[in-house]
């Protein structure tokens, strides 16, 4: 984590003690917002949602005290990073720079664009109340809710959830690795345009989303289009020589995701693609853990960079 704790890490880089009603009005507990946006919080996963949510408060901001008494470096993704800066305009040029010198371009346009027809196939497949983990600008959370279907996003940057909620949909400021609302009660819970490399780790990521879903939830995917399945260390540059914190990131094909979840215990429930973007489906192991947020540095320093376009780099200039 360059240097910082696991729990500094995690307080001054992801939120993780701001509050739901940060992101969803004053005075929002967990419990109110899971119970009636959502419909996956009640009886005892409330009570856990509102133990969850004043732990995670109390955590951040022992963390973001820690991390201004030690000098620590301004979060990646508050004002003034080049992925805010670009969602604030809604257009790029927007890259992931691997440390060979080489690009991955990122669709920040497209992102910020209302729901394509691929977006809407994926929607079309969602089931019960649907979590979206690296929600970005918000297009598929905003045309859930314009479906009158219950929805949450989660995204570590700030920029993120702000047009996601201008949008009309509900999101949080949190990593997947905080608590989130509703743990082992979503019915789908997505990662698409590149969010399967949160963290450089898929068998950890896995694992996190089979603590989030329901018993035999749906977890729809997005993979690069081609046989890949690399670990990489990105930042985050707009090409004008503006340039973010190193962080670790995954690339994964379809059969590498497959590999990576059969041996995790999830079961195939279909993979199609379209538009020149590829998609698998999987179902949750039968009994949800309902565990703590995994603690590894190499996890926690995770949910950073946004979705890498599925195409091939280009070449650095």
């Amino acid at each position: 984590m360059d240097g910082a704790t696991a729990e500094a890490g995690v307080g001054a880089r992801t939120g993780a003690g701001a509050t739901v009603g940060a992101a969803v009005g004053a005075g929002a507990t967990a419990e109110a917002w899971v119970g009636s946006r959502t419909g996956v919080g009640s009886g005892a996963g409330a009570a856990a949602d509102r133990a969850a949510a004043a732990a995670g408060a109390a955590a951040g901001d022992a963390a973001a005290t820690a991390a201004v008494a030690g000098g620590a470096p301004a979060d990646p993704w508050s004002a003034g990073d080049p992925y805010a800066d670009a969602l604030r305009v809604g257009r790029g040029p927007l890259y992931l720079r691997r440390t060979d010198g080489w690009l991955l371009p990122l669709e920040v346009e497209r992102w910020c664009a209302r729901a394509d027809t691929a977006d809407l196939e994926v929607l079309r497949r969602c089931e019960g109340a649907v979590l979206d983990v690296g929600c970005g600008p918000g297009r598929l959370i905003a045309a859930l809710a314009a479906q009158g279907r219950r929805a949450l996003g989660i995204d570590v940057s700030e920029a993120a959830v702000e047009r996601t909620v201008g949008l009309g949909g509900q999101a949080l400021h949190r990593s997947v690795f905080d608590s989130v609302p509703g743990e082992g009660r979503w019915g789908t819970a997505l990662l698409i345009d590149g969010n399967l490399g949160i963290g450089g780790d898929p068998a950890a990521l896995l694992d996190r989303m089979d603590q989030l879903l329901a018993p035999d939830g749906l977890l729809i995917v997005e993979t690069v289009p081609v046989d890949v399945d690399e670990r990489v260390r990105v930042r985050v540059a707009d090409g004008r020589g503006a340039a973010g914190t190193p962080f670790p990131w995954a690339r994964l094909g379809t059969p590498a995701l497959l590999r990576h979840a059969r041996r995790a215990g999830w079961r195939p429930d279909g993979q199609w693609s379209t538009g020149g973007r590829s998609f698998v489906a999987l179902r949750s192991r039968s009994a949800s853990s309902t565990a703590e947020p995994p603690n590894s540095t190499a996890v926690i320093s995770s949910q950073r960079a946004r979705k890498p376009v599925p195409a091939r780099p280009v070449a650095d200039r």
